[in-house]
């Protein structure tokens, strides 16, 4: 058994240090729905100025989360086996957010399974 003094760095922090920063999680979100292309992941964030994707899209890039790929007419960004493997994480930050959600208040009863479902196809669980 290891025991708290042999673990040299948390896992979950080690995790944590790939995904915390801003829109991490929201672009691997996007890819899982298929935006692929950097003015798709733009779409619904407007506060996410173009300097600021390029940065996160090539810290993923170096983090092994996501592969860039350039074709004669355009450039995609795709999921790693890596980047995929957070699949259940994401799923699960977006059932927390409905299972929590006990009033109503974002999601009809209705909306909520819909959107587990869509969830659970898109992420592939």
């Amino acid at each position: 058994m290891v025991s708290e003094e042999r673990i040299l760095q948390c896992p979950v922090e080690l995790t944590m240090q790939l995904i915390n920063k801003k829109w991490v999680i929201q672009l691997i979100r996007d890819m899982f729905f298929g935006r692929v292309h950097f003015n798709e992941f733009k779409e619904d964030k407007p506060n996410l100025s173009n300097k600021v994707l390029s940065n996160c899209l090539k810290e993923m890039e170096d983090n092994g989360l996501i592969k860039k790929i350039v074709d004669d007419d355009s450039i995609e960004y795709h999921l790693t086996k890596k980047g995929k493997s957070l699949n259940k994480i994401i799923y699960e930050l977006a059932i927390f957010s409905i299972d929590n959600d006990i009033d109503n208040r974002y999601y009809t009863d209705d909306d909520k399974k819909e959107i587990e479902k869509l969830f659970r196809n898109n992420l592939d669980i």
